[in-house]
Formats: structure tokens, sequence, C-alpha cells
């Protein structure tokens, strides 16, 4: 395609030919009739409805009334908890936006997304949601909000010149390429689409949705198993029974009648109902401690867990980028979010400096822009800055944007008849650029002293994942050019910022850990950030307990399957390799809970034996594919939950143990009778 001119309208409907509509295909739903028989696809039903028509046969038509009773309500309320369970693909397709620009014959048109083929330019700016798979072709300070789909909290920028040849690229390191579903957050460029459709990153997480086979939670292939023991037991007593009368020369047809009767009778036709009613009424329970369950089973795999599998961002952390640390030569401060800090004047001109060198806004709890520059307007609420009147004194009169090479963005300010620059990047690109150093309420020439000082300050924000950005200053007399401004520069002080963990979080993973289970963060963002927040709440102790995707995938199966265990992080991580990661766990016997929010998490929610999804923040995406939603996004209420579930567990034993040993009290008591002689000591009906 000519990037100038586009795809011809006959070129395009061609392409919208063979490639297809661009958009996700919906998966079926089942019909009411398929999962009410899904429900009777159990070796326990199986006998029980055996037990039936035996019943109905030997004319004891209430008994079987009964039994086909306890059936039918066991069926139904594991459909109507099925009901509530929404269609992951359908909530896939609400992520697509509707409208998109391309360009058509040398012509800007605005189309419906899903008639977007390979090969169309399509135009990007702020706000908009990239409509298909793009191969970036100009890319103007463009960032791309992605933590959806990748986990990464920060967005990500983009390159339109760099070209990536390694194939097993993460998509968090794909500076180069836009994703569908994803949310441009600063910039503007545009892109030739090369994927649409199922074939996008976001359609390949539908397809494993898809084909995604749910395995069987640990209670039912115990009840399968249990049904299939009774089945042969019950089989077994008859056949004994009636052998035994064959030797005694009883009457065959009365003892035929008592030996069926006795094998029915050894079935606990009360088990299924009993097992429904405890998951109904556990269900109950956690809705009124904030967790939904969607299938009864699920309640009792959660008893079972031993491995909590969990996403960083948004689950772990509050997917809100934080200033927790400031810095200039006079001052080192730790900051506390939505608090009263108190410091020195040098801090307090270096947040105004960065608030004046900022895109971003935030007012009445609703916060628009880049998550880093927001956050620098919650530290000078911190810090006691009154924005509103500062905005009101103060004009931005000039400005240079930021990009990438410079890693640098300016903006020229007038204030009470004064002008002034204000810079604001990465410490390395402000040190190209300052002569100055504010120190001790002074202007003073910056020296190679100060500039160890601040790399010292940098490396130990650096060593705890914080991300750091530093501003400076200079006054100047009249308005300049943007490449006039980053020159002769003053260094006011540098801040250092994490996307901080929920506060429950660390209480709820030591309670995790005194119960016998493991968590287990799995993330698409950085390695060392990981680490630090996986240190800071208790979940691992060194960086060796740390692995990329990329090192993963390195690996052979028998080699992760080996050494999978050793391991508390994974980051850098595809939704592939959450699939993997989560599957590789369940080789090895263990009872895996996968928690997540995002569209990345979708996959491995759905594979895991039971998937934890936030009910405000999550995705719809991550809400459809999960078994138990949290409606207060507590990591702690997983924790609860778990508690609950290996209640229920014991409380379902219990009444298995109860029932086996009352029918087995039957068959003692006809058994040893009748093995001596004796007349039976129940009839046929009694028994039933």
């Amino acid at each position: 395609v000519d990037p100038r001119l586009g795809l011809s309208e006959a070129e395009a409907k061609i392409r919208l030919g063979k490639f297809g509509f661009n958009k996700l295909t919906r998966q079926k739903k089942t019909s009411v009739f398929k999962l009410l028989l899904l429900q009777l696809n159990d070796w326990l039903i199986y006998i029980l409805l055996t037990a039936v028509v035996i019943t109905i046969v030997l004319g004891h038509y209430i008994d079987a009334i009964i039994i086909f009773a306890v059936i039918i309500v066991n069926a139904v309320l594991g459909v109507v908890q099925q009901l509530r369970a929404g269609d992951a693909i359908a909530a896939l397709n609400k992520l697509t936006v509707l409208k998109t620009v391309v360009k058509r014959e040398g012509k800007n048109i605005e189309i419906d997304s899903d008639l977007i083929v390979p090969g169309d330019i399509v135009m990007l700016e702020a706000g908009q949601m990239i409509s298909a798979d793009l191969r970036l072709i100009e890319a103007l300070n463009l960032q791309v909000d992605e933590s959806a789909l990748t986990g990464e909290s920060l967005p990500a920028e983009k390159n339109a010149e760099v070209v990536i040849k390694d194939p097993s690229t993460p998509l968090g390191d794909s500076v180069n390429t836009g994703f569908m579903s994803t949310l441009v957050t600063k910039g503007r460029g545009r892109g030739v689409v090369v994927e649409t459709g199922m074939n996008t990153e976001v359609g390949k997480i539908a397809g494993s949705i898809n084909t995604e086979e749910k395995s069987k939670t640990p209670l039912q292939l115990r009840l399968d198993a249990l049904g299939k023991k009774l089945g042969f037991f019950a089989i077994f007593i008859c056949l004994v029974m009636f052998g035994i009368a064959m030797l005694q020369g009883r009457n065959l047809a009365e003892m035929f009648l008592t030996s069926v009767s006795l094998a029915v009778a050894a079935i606990p036709e009360g088990l299924a109902a009993i097992v429904a009613v405890v998951l109904s009424i556990g269900v109950t329970k956690l809705s009124n401690k904030h967790a939904i369950v969607k299938k009864l089973p699920a309640v009792e795999t959660l008893g079972a867990v031993n491995i909590i599998c969990t996403d960083k961002t948004g689950t772990l952390t509050q997917n809100k980028m934080t200033v927790t640390s400031c810095f200039d030569l006079d001052t080192k401060v730790q900051i506390k979010r939505g608090g009263k800090n108190t410091t020195g004047a040098g801090i307090v001109n270096m947040a105004k400096a960065m608030i004046l060198c900022s895109d971003a806004s935030y007012e009445n709890e609703l916060a628009i822009g880049d998550p880093t520059e927001i956050a620098l307007l919650w530290l000078g609420d911190d810090l006691g800055i009154n924005r509103k009147t500062l905005d009101e004194n103060t004009k931005r009169v000039g400005e240079f944007p930021f990009d990438s090479d410079r890693k640098l963005m300016s903006t020229l300010v007038t204030e009470d008849g004064a002008l002034t620059v204000y810079t604001k990047g990465a410490l390395v690109s402000i040190f190209n650029i300052v002569k100055f150093v504010y120190e001790k309420g002074k202007v003073v020439p910056f020296t190679e002293v100060h500039k160890a000082y601040y790399t010292k300050a940098a490396n130990a924000m650096s060593d705890q994942a914080l991300r750091t950005l530093a501003v400076a200053y200079k006054p100047v007399k009249t308005i300049v050019a943007a490449s006039q401004m980053e020159k002769e520069m003053i260094l006011l002080g540098m801040v250092g910022m994490i996307d901080p963990p929920r506060k429950e979080v660390k209480a709820a993973i030591k309670t995790a850990k005194t119960a016998g289970i493991t968590t287990i963060m799995i993330t698409g963002d950085h390695k060392n950030t990981a680490f630090a927040i996986a240190r800071e709440l208790g979940m691992a102790e060194n960086i060796g307990q740390a692995i990329t995707g990329k090192e993963m995938n390195s690996l052979s199966e028998a080699q992760l399957k080996e050494r999978i265990g050793t391991f508390r992080i994974f980051a850098r991580v595809s939704p592939a390799d959450k699939v993997t990661i989560v599957r590789t766990l369940k080789e090895r016997g263990n009872v895996v809970s996968m928690t997540g929010d995002g569209v990345n998490d979708a996959p491995s929610l759905n594979a895991a034996d039971i998937g934890v999804a936030m009910g405000i923040t999550g995705s719809d995406v991550a809400k459809q594919a999960a078994d138990l939603i949290l409606t207060d996004d507590n990591f702690a209420t997983i924790v609860t939950a778990i508690a609950q579930g290996r209640t229920i567990y014991k409380n379902i034993k219990k009444a298995v143990i109860f029932l086996l040993l009352c029918n087995f009290g039957e068959v003692i008591a006809m058994f040893i009778p009748l093995t001596f002689g004796l007349e039976a000591p129940l009839i046929a009906s009694q028994l039933l």
C-alpha cells in the first residue's frame, strides 16, 4: 500500500472478502437444555437413574419419584448458577471501537472499525482506541496504554523508526506496533494494518478462551470416582447376595428382589442433593463476603487451592502511578499519598515546576492524561499546593513537546509578568541541559559533585524499582523558540514513583502462606519492578526467584516442569506464557487459582482450576472468563473465599462419610444374618 494514498475502495472490498470483517468471532451460547444434560453427565447421576428404573420395575413408585426429584433439583441448581455466566468473546467484542479514521484514495475518511482490512492506513490521536494491529509508520510523541493487554502499568512509548527482527519479542517491547483495543494516551501517529479480527493479539486471546477446555473440579473428579466405585459395589453386593441365596436354596424371586433392593439402598441417593445444597449455601455466604461464584463446584475448588497465581498491575498494586520519594540537594523526603506531608521550599518549588510542565488534569476524582503526569498532580495535592490558584495565576505561552529521543518535555509559562521555562524528563537527559543547581535556597554552578549526589540518589530509587523523573527551570526575559528552551537550565530536584501495592495484600499473602498456599506473581511488567513489589509483599526473597517470559521459553518442557516450583515471579510474560505457567503448575499436581483483571489475564483465568477476576477495575473479558468475581477488588477476599471453600469441603466430606456409613450399616445388617442362614431382617420395601 502507498502510505500517501492508502487503499482504493475497490482493493479494500477485495481484501474484506479475503480476510473477513475486523471483529471477533462470537462463541455460541450453550442452550439451557444442553446445560441441563451436562449437569446429568455424572457417574453418580447415572447410578441414581439406574436406581429409578429398577425401583419402577419393582413397583416402588414413591421411591422412584423421590430419587428422580433429587436428580432434578441437583441439575436445576447447577443450571441456574451457570446461566449467570456470560460469554468471554462477547465481552471482548465490546472493547473494539465503532469508528476509525483511515486514508483511502488519498483522503481521510471515517469508517466502521469492522470494515478495516490489512493494508489500511489508520490515523491515531490521543484518546483513540486502536482498532486493529498496526505497524507504525509515523509516531509523534506517541504513547499507548497497553496495561489491559500486557499488564504493564506505564504507557508504552512508540517509535516507528525501530525495526524488530526477533520474533520472540514480548508485546510490551514491541515499540513499533499498535495493538487492537489499546488506548492512545498521548501524541499522534499513523500505522498500516497488519492483522484484523481473530488474527490480532486480542483475537488470539479470544481464540484461546474459545478452545480452552475447562477441566473438572477436584470435587467433581472425586464424586465421579466415588460414583464408579459405588456402582461396582452395588453390582457386587447384588451378585453376592443372590449367590448366597442360591446356595442356601432360598426363594430366588424373593431374594432377587431383596438383592436388587439392597444394591439400590447401598447407593446414597441423598449425596447429590446434599452436595448441591451445601455448595449453594456456600455461594450465598461468599456473596455476602464480596465474592460472586458463577459455578457451584467452584466453591469447593477454592478449598483445594494450594497455589494462587496473580497478576501484578491492578491486582497486587493499585494501578495508579504514585510519587513516593522526592529528592533535592537539601532534602530527601518520603511522600505519603493522600496524607499531610511537610517539607522544604525546594521540594514544593520542584512539585510546582512538575505541575506546570504537565498536560494531565485531575478534578473531582476524574483523572485524564498520562499516569506519570497524574502522579505529579497528586504530589502537588499531597504537598498542599493549591493547583486551582496556580492555574489561575499562570499561563502557558510556549512548549517543546516530549519525544523519545530527547526524553524531555518543556513548557514556557508566564506568572506575574515573569517568564519561566520548566523542563522535566529522564535524569541523564536533564544532566545534559543544566548549568546550575538549586542548593540551600541559592542557584549555584552545577558540578561533578552535584552530579554524583543525584546519580547516587537515582540509583537508590532504582533499587526500589522506582521510576525517576527530574525537573529543571530557567527564567527568560522574552518568549523563546522551542529549540532555545532547553539550554543552561537550573536543576531543581527529582522524584521517584511506582505503582504501589494495595494495603490489604501483604497481610493476605502472609495468611495464605500459613495455610500452606503459595502466592506467585505473573506479570507483563519488568523483572526488577516486579521483584521490588514481590519483596515488599513478602512473596520473594531474592532475584533468583524471578524469571522472564523469554528466559522461560528458552527452557524445555521438562526443564520448566522441574524448575517451576522454585519461581515466585514470572515477568515480561505474554498471555500465552501465562497459560503455559498455569498448565505446568497443574501438571505437577497443584490446584491452581489465577487472579487478574486485564484482557491479557483471560486465557489463564480460563485455564486455571479456578479463575478469579476483579469486579470493579476488572475488564469485562476477565469477569466473563473467571469462575469467581471479587466485588470489592480486595485480594484478601480470595483468602477469605479459600477458607470458606475449605469449610464447605469438610462439610461435604462429613456428609459423604455419614451417608456411606449409614448405607454400609444396612448392607452389614442384611449380609451377616443371610450368610448364617437366618431370615432377612429387612424386606425389600423397608430397604428402599
